[in-house]
């Protein structure tokens, strides 16, 4: 699969890449116009692992910002999905408050710079591929929420 290369110092540097993360970009483009969500499905390049919102706004305070990768929210469901490494699933799966969805589990995506369908990123996608690590995921959300040492440099 060809996939398209952008800066990501441009200006829709996120919208690109996330667009690129689908099987058919052109189709999440299209979607976007049209002022609708857009199909992602995980596992081309990244996992969707889904908190609970006020846990996830929560962490999201305490993480590092160079190991915060994007993150949407559905504010009506309460819930909020972390774009995480393919290898996610052996850092989180003993977690119990996250739930790390397989390869081509069907993420709906707003555009990056809006909210659509009360969907929003919380943490936009910028387009280098940074994902949120792991180890300090898991930290945030594991007993006692701490985040190791390692995660602040």
């Amino acid at each position: 699969m060809a996939t398209r290369t952008r800066n990501p110092g441009t200006r829709h540097a996120g919208r690109d890449w996330l667009a690129d993360c689908a099987p058919t970009p052109d189709a999440v483009h299209r979607a976007w116009s049209a002022g609708e969500l857009a199909l992602v499905p995980s596992g081309l390049r990244w996992l969707a692992v889904e908190a609970p919102l006020l846990h996830s706004v929560d962490a999201m305070q305490r993480i590092p910002p160079d190991t915060l990768g994007p993150v949407l929210a559905y504010p009506a469901a309460e819930r909020a999905w972390w774009l995480v490494p393919l290898d996610a699933a052996e850092h989180l799966d003993d977690v119990a408050r996250l739930t790390v969805h397989p390869p081509t589990w069907p993420l709906y995506c707003p555009p990056v710079n809006r909210p659509t369908n009360g969907r929003v990123w919380l943490a936009r996608p910028h387009g280098s591929g940074r994902l949120t690590d792991t180890t300090v995921l898991g930290a945030c959300f594991g007993p006692g929420g701490r985040l190791p040492a390692e995660a602040f440099g």
